[in-house]
């Protein structure tokens, strides 16, 4: 059955779809990177992606997410890449991971346009954070296939690190 809510602390909210597919050729996507480039999912070619979808930064989950996946690949940065989107500007973004010296992750901004959210099903509805992102990760092999989704059903909660690292890692 489709997940088509989440809830945050409780109280359900509507999402717009659903994750990609597992096996499928991931959506592409144009998001905004600290520079204010435009990046696709072309531009992470060749490498394996996990995507860490989250709401704000601004936020201790998203935060804390964040730097738990930059420290796992801090030590293995060749495995590939991992982009934490949110809807927060760049400059926030560049902020945080300055601060918490999370540069490992390359943050992408979902400020110009919400066709990323729309297009992975995980684009909040209606309640207090609706227009932004649900909390998810997708994690992509070379190829762009999607390998491993998980929606976490509480916007309040962590993602399953050890189960997406998994993938991520090829264990």
């Amino acid at each position: 059955m489709e997940q088509n809510t989440v809830t945050l602390k409780g109280s359900p909210i509507h999402i717009s779809g659903s994750l990609p597919r597992l096996g499928i050729q991931a959506p592409d996507f144009v998001l905004t990177d600290k520079d204010l480039k435009k990046r696709s999912l072309k531009d992470y070619s060749g490498k394996r992606k996990l995507i860490s979808i989250v709401p704000s930064l601004d936020t201790a989950v998203c935060s804390l997410s964040a730097k738990k996946f930059n420290q796992s690949i801090k030590a293995n940065p060749e495995a590939g890449v991992v982009l934490n989107i949110s809807a927060d500007l760049p400059f926030a973004q560049n902020r945080f991971c300055h601060a918490e010296e999370a540069d490992t992750i390359v943050c992408l901004s979902t400020m110009s346009s919400k066709d990323f959210a729309e297009a992975y099903g995980i684009l909040m509805l209606d309640g207090p954070l609706a227009n932004l992102c649900a909390r998810a990760i997708v994690v992509l092999d070379e190829n762009d296939t999607v390998i491993y989704t998980e929606l976490v059903p509480e916007i309040a909660q962590e993602p399953n690190y050890t189960e997406a690292l998994k993938y991520f890692f090829k264990e």
